[in-house]
């Protein structure tokens, strides 16, 4: 998948592991922040599973003296994953949008299993 960053961290070793919720998320999400490639200057990136099956993308920016946020919350549920942006009604995603979800929460939980939790 072309929008995922699939080069190695520079230094996994700096990641231990989480002994809080807080500390859990923002482990987490400082090692899913990676897997869309380059933050833009100024951008605010965050990737994480907030609980079992609750994923929360989020990013935020100030341009030409405005603020912006986007916040995706993905629900994985039994008849599919859907989706609320910002505080929309949640909508099921599919086609290439539920592919690279699902691309995304892999390389995930691959790269914490790695470097948090790995034995």
């Amino acid at each position: 998948m072309s929008f995922l960053n699939l080069k190695p961290l520079a230094s996994v070793s700096a990641f231990r592991r989480p002994r809080t919720l807080e500390d859990k998320i923002n482990a987490e999400s400082e090692l899913g922040r990676t897997i869309f490639g380059p933050i833009p200057a100024g951008h605010q990136r965050e990737f994480f599973e907030h609980r079992k099956n609750l994923w929360i993308w989020h990013e935020s920016w100030s341009e030409l003296g405005n603020d912006y946020r986007v916040t995706l919350r993905y629900e994985v549920r039994p008849n599919g994953v859907f989706k609320m942006y910002n505080s929309s009604p949640y909508v099921k995603v599919e086609g290439k949008e539920l592919d690279n979800f699902r691309a995304a929460t892999k390389k995930y939980l691959e790269l914490i299993k790695t470097n948090l939790y790995a034995a």
